[in-house]
This record gives structure tokens, C-alpha cells and sequence, in this order.
């Protein structure tokens, strides 16, 4: 578990080029495209190695092409603006001389203002929830052989859903939410920009699924092809990754061959931390009938 940890902070690893230029690679995990949330943190902490004394509080972003696993990307940030209060950056993931992702990113000074949220939803916590070997050993088998295989893959982020059985409810629709208990398997440095780049690693990994969660079905059916189009997350309040944070998702329309998901992540105090939005093609497969 160890080396998956790891690669976590592999993952971040980036080499800087030249100025504003920077290559990273991905874990060698045997996936056949590279993880849509990986690209979305190296990204992330590529802009933040480009911006001193201020954080990052939104990024919005476009899934272009698939990217190839076995080959280094290059991310390349433009220094659009910097302001006496916010500070913008684009970012372009390139292999093969394409661009394969797009993200917008804004930094902001940290100031005082008002302060509202909406409440964190009443769940279980996560020690009320089955850990890996629990799922392991009582839940997963009863799941279909695609649920399996996605949650007993070794990965750098513990998950721990709360509402398991719809993978294996064969009865049809539910109202579209999924919570889901997340965090990083092992301690991280404490630079702030390390955080917000996990939770952007982690955004993406399950929030799709939740726009077929209305539709009886999940993105594990081999009757449907999913991918995400593009994602947006803002950083409310200071967290750290490698505790405890509870994604809470819901998806409020699906149309056109597309889903429409979004996320709040609370910590286990309850504060609000992050909000993500996502898109996401989910059609299904005509040669699977």
C-alpha cells in the first residue's frame, strides 16, 4: 500500500522545464487512458508553482482527448493576470503535440468577509461505514463484477460510500444522491497547495456516476459510455486531504446523451470546503443492446 501512497505524491512530482513549462507522468497502474483527475491536479499544482502568497479558490476545465498513460504530459502555464487581488492562470495538458485538457484557474489574497453555508448533510460517519476489508469481506461480493474490480483497486484515496447498496439494487431508479466518505490512504506535507491539488485528484473520481444513479444504472454497465467533458471546483475554506471529507453529490438534470452532476465536500466538522460541478457523456452503447 505503500507505493500507492506514493504515487500520490509521484503524481505531483512535476519537472519544470523551463519557465512557466513543466512534465509530469503517470503511476504505472496498467489503466489503458490516463485518470481525468490526475490531469486535473497536476494542472492545478503546475499553476500554484507559478503564484507566490495567494491560493487558489476556483478552477474550471475541459477534458479534450484522452490521454495516453505511457507518455509524459507537458503542461504548459500561461501567467494571464496578476492583480493586487486575484491572479489568473491557464494551463494546457499536451502529449503528442495536442492538447488534451484546458483549465482556467484563479488565485485570490486571503480577506475577511461575510460567511454563510448550506449544512452538511446527516450521515453516517465514517467509522459507521464498512473500511476495505469489511467491503472486502461482506460487501463487495454480493456486487456486480465491474463494482468489484473499481473498488478493490488499489489507489492513493480511501472511499467509503454510504449508500453501497445501489450497485446491487437490480430494482430500478433511485432519486439521484450519493454520499461518500473520501481521503487520502496516508499523511501529506502540509503545503496547502498539495491538498487542494488531492482533492482535485479525487473530484473526479466517482461524481459522473452519480447522473445514472435516476436511471437504475451506473457507469460500470458495459451498456453505457461515459467520460467526463468538463469539470469546475471552487475552494471554499482551508481542509487537509488526508483527513476525512465527505463528497456529497447530487444530479439535477441528464439530457442530450449527457449527465449533470455536482458535488459540496464538508469536513467531518461540518464546514463547507469545496463545491464541484461536472459533465459528463453517458450514452449508451447501441452495439450493447
Amino acid at each position: 500500500m505503500s507505493q500507492i501512497s506514493d504515487s500520490l505524491m509521484s503524481i505531483l512530482d512535476l519537472e519544470p522545464l523551463e519557465r512557466n513549462l513543466f512534465r509530469g507522468r503517470s503511476p504505472k497502474v496498467g489503466w489503458p487512458r490516463v485518470f481525468g483527475g490526475q490531469v486535473i491536479a497536476q494542472s492545478l499544482y503546475a499553476a500554484c508553482k507559478t503564484v507566490e502568497g495567494r491560493q487558489p479558490h476556483s478552477l474550471h476545465a475541459y477534458f479534450l482527448l484522452g490521454g495516453d498513460p505511457e507518455i509524459p504530459i507537458i503542461y504548459e502555464v500561461d501567467r494571464l493576470r496578476d492583480g493586487r487581488s486575484f491572479t489568473t492562470r491557464r494551463v494546457l495538458a499536451i502529449q503528442k503535440g495536442e492538447a488534451i485538457f484546458a483549465m482556467s484557474a484563479s488565485f485570490q489574497v486571503e480577506e475577511p468577509g461575510y460567511e454563510h453555508q448550506m449544512p452538511m448533510p446527516d450521515v453516517p460517519m465514517p467509522e459507521d461505514l464498512p473500511d476495505r476489508e469489511a467491503m472486502n469481506r461482506s460487501v463487495l461480493p454480493n456486487m456486480p463484477k465491474a463494482v468489484r474490480a473499481y473498488y478493490q483497486r488499489e489507489r492513493p484515496i480511501e472511499i467509503r460510500p454510504v449508500e453501497f447498496e445501489r450497485y446491487g439494487d437490480r430494482t430500478g431508479s433511485r432519486e439521484p444522491k450519493f454520499h461518500v466518505w473520501i481521503r487520502a490512504i496516508q499523511p501529506l506535507p502540509d503545503d496547502p497547495a498539495i491538498h487542494q491539488a488531492v482533492l482535485a485528484y479525487a473530484s473526479d473520481l466517482m461524481l459522473l456516476d452519480s447522473s445514472l444513479i435516476a436511471h437504475g444504472t451506473t457507469v460500470f454497465d458495459e451498456k453505457i459510455q461515459a467520460a467526463s467533458l468538463d469539470h469546475a471546483l471552487w475552494f471554499h475554506r482551508p481542509f487537509r486531504a488526508d483527513e476525512w471529507l465527505l463528497y456529497a453529490q447530487d444530479s439535477p438534470s441528464t439530457s442530450g446523451a449527457r449527465g449533470f452532476s455536482r458535488g459540496l465536500v464538508f469536513d467531518r466538522q461540518g464546514r463547507l470546503v469545496a463545491s464541484v460541478a461536472q459533465e459528463g457523456l453517458i450514452r449508451p452503447r447501441p452495439d450493447r443492446d
